[in-house]
């Protein structure tokens, strides 16, 4: 009996790895999955002597989605046993961004020719790669002088993190890579274009979602930023300005149909759409099931954490975040980006770099030991910003920062405390949307952190006394990215007509909710204070106080919880 569903697939690339995910339309039900690890550097990602340089290998972004896509087809044919590859009617990409890579006349990588193949500077250039620091205070510093409405859309201040910055530093430390590059493409552009055979710059589609959070591109002023003011960082990049696309779409949007090369490839029908391409965060902001008054928090490594607007509302300009964007999420809203650039790396930070203590070297016995400890009984307090911050401070130069350690403290309390902090940042996040009128009226968490760790759940609702929801889906970003190939497939194809309704059937959230407990949110309002205190003390150039009292009060609240 032939089988008449339809199935969609995200693919799902990620710091270390590119995640294919099988999709059943109907139900958002998860039916096969594929990881590919990419093969350069160290984990995927290409280092250099410089800490700040984060390069990835464009080559194991194509061979990732031949080698995932047709592992999941054929685990899909051994689960269902009328299973056929005709089924599966879309596909939607979500990437880590900003990753910009630098591509010829042809839209082809620069690491095509033989001189660059091995040039980390001719790669993609990972969202963690922080070699532009300069070029972002620089940016920064022409667009207050010179057009603050660019600064006033993307939090008040351009970061490193983000596509300009690093297009001008390889400008200046790599002049032939820069001259050798027609053009510069997020990879979530690229990609699709490149699974669609439209990567060439005349047929390329380019997503609002990248442009718009990262590249400083607004509709109301002509798109990315002008001629005049990129003249004013250099000639050369106020040239490539005529090379990027004039016009941005968002994801419901095609980027085009599977090409013939890419079908032969991966064993999916030819012509079947592929959706514009976005972040991972914003497209896990969908696989959670986002609404307006909804933040996600997509919890990794770092954390992305998104809400929605109705574009229909006034909104105010939101100092700190990285970015509030027209469609940038799903359209008809603005897509409202902030995020903390560290919190899973800090944990791993700690149990496999510094080692503590025999016996707790993974994270699972880590959170037990901590689990055991009280809110304040370490009489520690830590900073988030082991890489930065990237909300609401939006400084890379920025450092992590541990008070309170004694001769006796423990690794488990400094363990707890290093939570406690990345709760602190999440807390500060919340509060600045909501001091804008941006209501949040209910937290879902998703990523590897909120699956694995109750600790940390626990912790972030006790901490902002909000109930903490887990999306239902442990790969929502590649969820996502699925809902968006059944969004552009549409309703007569079998998929769907709005997000809205593809939502609605195919995400949710799980049973157990954590909810805050008042006696530890008790304790953790008086530790947010001190948190606070030295977040505008080291964070902030115009704080005027005293630190005296701090570690006396650290003292006061360890004794009386342990009493």
């Amino acid at each position: 009996m032939k089988n008449s569903n339809k199935y969609t697939i995200g693919l799902d690339y990620g710091t270390n790895s590119v995640r294919a995910l099988l999709v059943d339309v109907r139900n958002g039900k998860e039916i096969a999955e594929s990881v590919y690890p990419y093969e350069h550097g160290v984990k995927g990602v290409v280092l250099g002597r410089d800490p700040n340089l984060a390069r990835q290998h464009p080559a194991d972004y194509l061979k990732g989605a031949a080698v995932t896509i047709k592992k999941v087809l054929a685990e899909a044919q051994k689960k269902i046993k009328a299973f056929s590859a005709d089924q599966v009617i879309g596909l939607g990409v979500d990437t880590t961004g900003s990753t910009p890579m630098p591509v010829d006349a042809n839209g082809n990588a620069l690491t095509d020719q033989k001189c660059f193949a091995n040039n980390p500077d001719a790669m993609a250039w990972l969202w963690k790669d922080h070699t532009g620091v300069a070029e972002a205070e620089e940016i920064s510093r022409l667009a207050k002088k010179m057009r603050p409405q660019y600064l006033a859309k993307c939090g008040g201040t351009y970061s490193s993190e983000w596509f300009f910055s690093k297009i001008l530093h390889c400008l200046r430390v790599a002049p032939k890579v820069f001259d050798a590059a027609y053009l510069w493409v997020e990879i979530a552009d690229w990609i699709p274009a490149v699974l669609t055979g439209t990567q060439h710059p005349d047929r390329l589609t380019v997503g609002v979602c990248a442009a718009g959070h990262k590249a400083m591109y607004n509709e109301t002023w002509g798109g990315y930023p002008d001629e005049k003011f990129l003249g004013k960082l250099s000639p050369k990049l106020a040239a490539l300005r005529s090379h990027l696309c004039s016009k941005t779409h968002s994801v419901d949007t095609k980027a085009g149909c599977l090409c013939k090369e890419w079908a032969k490839k991966t064993g999916l029908p030819e012509g079947i759409p592929v959706a514009v391409g976005a972040f991972d965060a914003h497209l896990g902001a969908i696989g959670c099931g986002i609404s307006e008054g909804t933040l996600v928090k997509i919890i990794g490594t770092s954390t992305c954490d998104i809400t929605i607007v109705s574009n229909k509302k006034p909104l105010k300009d939101i100092p700190g975040l990285c970015g509030v964007v027209n469609g940038s999420v799903l359209p008809g809203y603005y897509g409202l980006e902030a995020g903390q650039s560290a919190v899973g790396d800090i944990f791993n930070w700690f149990v496999d770099y510094i080692q503590p203590a025999k016996g707790l070297l993974d994270h699972k016995k880590m959170d037990e030991a901590a689990s055991k400890l009280k809110p304040g009984e370490s009489g520690l307090i830590a900073l988030d910003w082991n890489n930065g911050n990237r909300t609401v401070l939006v400084d890379q130069r920025l450092t992590g920062l541990l008070l309170g350690q004694t001769l006796y403290t423990s690794p488990a309390e400094i363990y707890r405390a290093l939570v406690e902090a990345t709760a602190y940042g999440a807390l500060t996040i919340i509060n600045r949307f909501e001091e804008y009128g941006v209501k949040i009226k209910q937290v879902i968490n998703c990523g590897g952190i909120s699956e694995k760790s109750a600790l940390t759940m626990q912790i972030y609702a006790d901490v902002t006394g909000r109930p903490m929801k887990v999306s239902r889906s442990a790969q929502t970003c590649a969820l996502g990215a699925a809902i968006a190939g059944a969004v552009v497939a549409g309703k007569a194809a079998g998929g769907y007509d709005s997000f809205a309704s593809a939502q609605k059937a195919m995400t949710g959230v799980k049973a157990k909710v954590f909810k805050p407990n008042a006696k530890a949110h008790a304790v953790y309002k008086k530790l947010y204070a001190l948190y606070k205190t030295l977040h505008d003390a080291f964070g902030t150039p115009d704080w005027n106080g005293n630190l005296y009292s701090v570690m006396k009060e650290l003292i006061d609240i360890r004794e009386k919880t342990r009493k």
